[in-house]
C-alpha cells in the first residue's frame, strides 16, 4: 500500500495488520469470497462512475438477501474417517444463514420476527431477474468505456522483426 492510504487510513482510525510470515496465502479464505460473490455477480470489469456505484449498491443489495434469505448452506462441523482410514469431513444439514441465526438464539423476539416477515416478503424470481438485469446494464457501461478506451489507445509502432516477419538479408556481390 501506499504512503497516503495508510496515512488516511490512520488518520480514520483504520489499522491495518498483516498476516503472518512466511504465510502467503493466509488470507485464502477470504479471496475466495471475492471470487465467489464479487466476481460472479460484478464479474471483472473497472466501475468507476456514480452511475455504476448507484447500480452496484442495487446489486449488493439483492445479492445480499439471496444469501443470507435463500440460499442454504453447508458448514463444516467436523470430521470422520471412511472404509479405507481417509479423513473426511463432516457437514451439517444445509440451512440459511437467517436460520443460523435464529437457532442460535442471540434476536430478542421481535427481531426475529421482522427478520422472517421480511424473508416471506421476498421474491426469488424478481431478485433472480432484476440481478441478471443490473449485470447486463454493468456489462453495458463497462463495455462502453472499454471500447472508447480503445479508440484513444495509440496504436504501437512495430519493427517487421517484433511482429514476427522476418526481413531478407541482402545478398552477398
Amino acid at each position: 500500500m501506499n504512503h497516503a492510504v495508510v496515512g488516511w487510513a490512520l488518520g480514520e482510525g483504520i489499522y491495518f495488520t498483516r498476516s503472518r510470515p512466511y504465510r502467503k496465502n493466509d488470507q485464502a479464505a477470504i479471496e475466495s469470497k471475492n471470487g465467489h460473490h464479487v466476481r460472479k455477480y460484478a464479474f471483472y470489469h473497472r466501475y468507476d462512475t456514480p452511475a455504476e456505484l448507484r447500480l452496484l449498491n442495487r446489486l449488493w443489495k439483492l445479492v445480499n438477501d439471496r444469501f443470507n434469505y435463500l440460499a442454504p448452506t453447508t458448514k463444516p462441523i467436523g470430521w470422520s474417517t471412511d472404509a479405507t482410514g481417509r479423513r473426511k469431513r463432516i457437514y451439517d444439514a444445509p440451512r440459511t444463514p437467517l436460520a443460523r441465526l435464529i437457532d442460535c438464539g442471540v434476536l430478542s423476539p421481535e427481531q426475529e420476527k421482522e427478520l422472517l416477515a421480511y424473508r416471506d416478503s421476498l421474491n426469488p424470481i424478481s431478485i433472480a431477474r432484476e440481478i441478471a438485469l443490473i449485470q447486463s446494464e454493468l456489462t453495458r457501461l463497462a463495455s462502453n468505456k472499454s471500447e472508447q478506451l480503445h479508440l484513444v489507445t495509440p496504436a504501437k509502432a512495430l519493427t517487421p522483426i517484433e511482429v514476427g516477419v522476418r526481413a531478407a538479408r541482402p545478398k552477398a556481390a
